[in-house]
């Protein structure tokens, strides 16, 4: 049996950082206020939680992962960031 020191494999793991943009490509940052155009949330707050980025409504409260909003045709988010 080979044993294999666990700090090698992550030499080869890419620290990707992920980066959100809306439906016009303008990049989000957590604190940002978007405009959902999916689970009717309203106007949201993009944060950081324990499980990634969510948007946060300030509707309800209600929060969505930013997985769920990806638009499959462009893997922008199905959102409109509001100044």
């Amino acid at each position: 049996m080979v044993k294999f020191n666990s700090m090698a494999f992550n030499l080869f793991k890419k620290n990707k950082k992920i980066t959100l943009q809306d439906l016009s490509g303008a990049p989000l940052y957590p604190g940002d206020k978007i405009e959902s155009l999916r689970y009717d949330l309203g106007e949201c707050i993009l944060i950081e939680g324990e499980n990634g980025f969510e948007y946060e409504s300030l509707k309800d409260g209600r929060k969505v992962s930013y997985t769920k909003m990806i638009d499959a045709s462009t893997s922008y988010q199905k959102v409109r960031k509001l100044n």
